[in-house]
């Protein structure tokens, strides 16, 4: 999120800032739908240590050039404070076309997240491993939800950044398809009868690229920190490498799209302290039980592609997760102004 340094309030001046920008920046930096918000995208990298550490440059490099024209960047599900009055649509196309179709939902307030693309090669490998992402999805929307402030007020909840987004179609949990090719003629069809111009208006929870060959996992808040984001890319990665080969044979036992359409819900209300509901057991288990033993499946898998120590901080993130961490600042004397220049100070 562009944030002005005097207040932290927003900033919709990305028009303005990208035609500006060192080239070396712009190539990682793209507007998004609301002016006050921008896309930060690393290059492709073979393991997750080179991920983060060009993030972690690009941030800093982002962070020096809005400095000197008094603005300042941070990053959550949300921005606390905002009201959508003051939300402006970027000008690009892409974005005018979504106002023209989406009206007045395309000027709620901005939300902001972690996408993470993991390369696999084979389209039915790729579609194999979507298909099995999506009963893990409600727990990296629990360990990454960072966005408990809305307009202001405290929602209750630790993501509202998920309900918000809600609002956009083609959204959410993607159906089960039965192969590459139910997937290619499903969207297809809605390209034929003019639903959308191209598959990227497709906004799921985790949907392919086949442009870039890549599973893209979309559920996620964006994070504060590097170590956050580091945790939380670790774990897409491990569990991609593990459903493209097959699964660990648990996933299948959790597909039932009620019991995760009513784990999303609960993943967004409330975080790491969820219970998600247990088609075999029955029953519910705590979220911090299912992280337990999907880190424990991940682990060889983290191994193979060289992410170990990343997918170690992932456990790290679940003790003190991003929503109970802007809880405990906005109830600092400085409120939600030091809660959003707090974010800004960690970017």
């Amino acid at each position: 999120m562009l944030l002005h340094a005097s207040d932290s309030a927003l900033a919709p001046w990305i028009d303005s800032i990208l035609p500006t920008l060192p080239v070396h920046l712009a190539d990682h930096v793209d507007a998004e739908t609301h002016s006050s918000a921008l896309e930060l995208r690393t290059g492709v990298h073979d393991d997750v240590s080179a991920a983060i550490d060009e993030l972690q440059t690009l941030r800093g490099e982002l962070q020096g050039e809005l400095e000197g024209r008094r603005l300042r960047a941070a990053a959550a599900g949300m921005h606390p404070t905002t009201v959508w009055q003051e939300t402006r649509i970027s000008g690009g196309e892409r974005y005018q076309l979504l106002y023209a179709s989406l009206r007045e939902l395309a000027r709620r307030e901005p939300t902001f997240a972690l996408h993470v693309h993991v390369a696999v090669p084979d389209p039915e490998d790729a579609l194999q491993a979507m298909n099995g992402m999506r009963a893990h999805l409600p727990l990296l929307l629990a360990l990454s939800a960072n966005s408990p402030f809305w307009q202001g007020r405290e929602t209750g909840l630790a993501s509202t950044r998920t309900p918000m987004f809600g609002a956009f179609p083609r959204v959410g949990l993607p159906r089960a398809f039965a192969d590459y090719s139910d997937y290619v003629d499903s969207i297809d069809e809605l390209l034929r009868c003019g639903a959308f111009p191209e598959p990227t208006f497709l906004w799921w929870d985790v949907r392919l690229q086949p442009r870039w060959g890549t599973v893209e996992v979309r559920i996620m808040d964006a994070q504060t920190t590097i170590a956050d984001s580091a945790g939380l890319v670790a774990m897409v990665q491990s569990l991609v490498h593990m459903e493209a080969g097959g699964g660990d044979g648990a996933s299948a036992a959790h597909d039932s799209p009620e019991l995760l359409a009513e784990n999303r819900f609960l993943a967004a209300r409330d975080g790491m302290q969820a219970r998600f509901l247990d088609a075999e057991l029955e029953g519910q288990i705590s979220a911090h039980d299912v992280l337990a033993g999907t880190l424990d499946a991940c682990a060889e898998h983290a191994e193979v592609l060289g992410c170990r120590e990343q997918l170690e901080s992932a456990r790290e993130l679940s003790r003190h997760p991003g929503a109970e961490r802007q809880r405990e600042r906005a109830r600092e004397p400085a409120g939600l102004g030091g809660l959003v220049a707090a974010l800004a100070d960690s970017f």
